[in-house]
């Protein structure tokens, strides 16, 4: 069995925790060194708030890839470092798979060329929980025949974007089949700025955010005499795991960018 050597880069993130956890456990996975912005020098084992893992601790990516060997590299921070690493990861014909929201279509564009360029395989996924996936394939599918909808995501406080990555890419894939409506009434009037949500396409998008929440999302549609339904709930940040070693198995047979869990999974 050919090990897939593994870097993670924010490591002590609620995420990262969790993805230092599932490549440290996999039989096929070999964590050979984490990306934090400090601890530059030491390992994990010696930091409190990391795993107790004799793994090296690097501040600087470029050092980090010119010093260890590696196939993958994990990236579940912010839009903005998530884009420079996955560029840095390129360089050195590493794979990057990142679990960032918030990249543009700009953005997603010119890592895709630049992938294909260097034919270096890369993931980006709004959401790596499998049932997430399922709840946009469903949604994709029942907009063919429920053209009126609404998507409401909710979220933890600590989120920084709005709306969030998966309810953008949910209302991209039913944009692609469901005919174009309008939705509500037309003289309608919003009396409190924002009470529609975010218009897209032509359906409308609502984000919350509270204490509380991890991440959660209900798509509803709306018909003659009924309605439908279909939420998905990540009730932890282990659900993500699953989706993140598919993506790190998958990554290393590509040769370009996928944007989206949905393209790798049948």
């Amino acid at each position: 069995m050919m090990m897939i050597k593994i870097v993670v880069a924010g490591p002590r993130g609620n995420m990262g925790r969790e993805a230092v956890k599932m490549v440290s456990a996999a039989d096929n996975f070999e964590l050979v060194a984490v990306v934090d912005i400090e601890h530059e020098g030491f390992k994990m084992k010696d930091i409190s708030d990391m795993e107790p893992l004799d793994v090296p601790i690097y501040v600087n990516m470029d050092e980090c890839f010119q010093q260890i060997e590696c196939d993958i590299l994990i990236d579940l921070t912010a839009p903005k470092a998530g884009k420079q690493h996955m560029l840095t990861a390129f360089d050195y014909g590493v794979r990057p798979v990142v679990g960032t929201t918030g990249f543009s279509e700009e953005d997603v564009k010119e890592l895709s060329s630049i992938a294909e360029e260097k034919k270096v395989g890369a993931i980006i996924a709004p959401n790596f929980a499998i049932g997430a996936i399922l709840m946009m394939k469903f949604s994709q599918m029942a907009a063919r025949y429920m053209p009126h909808v609404e998507i409401i995501e909710q979220h933890h406080d600590r989120k920084l974007d709005a709306p969030s990555g998966t309810a953008v890419k949910t209302a991209q894939m039913i944009s692609e089949v469901r005919e174009k409506v309008q939705q509500g009434h037309p003289d309608e009037e919003e009396t409190l700025e924002g009470a529609k949500g975010a218009e897209f396409d032509g359906l409308r998008i609502h984000s919350v955010r509270l204490p509380g929440l991890v991440a959660h999302q209900e798509v509803i549609f709306g018909g003659e005499g009924q309605t439908l339904k279909i939420r998905h709930d990540s009730i932890n940040r282990t659900s993500f795991m699953p989706g993140i070693k598919l993506a790190c198995e998958t990554v290393m047979n590509l040769e370009g960018l996928i944007y989206g869990l949905e393209h790798i999974i049948e």
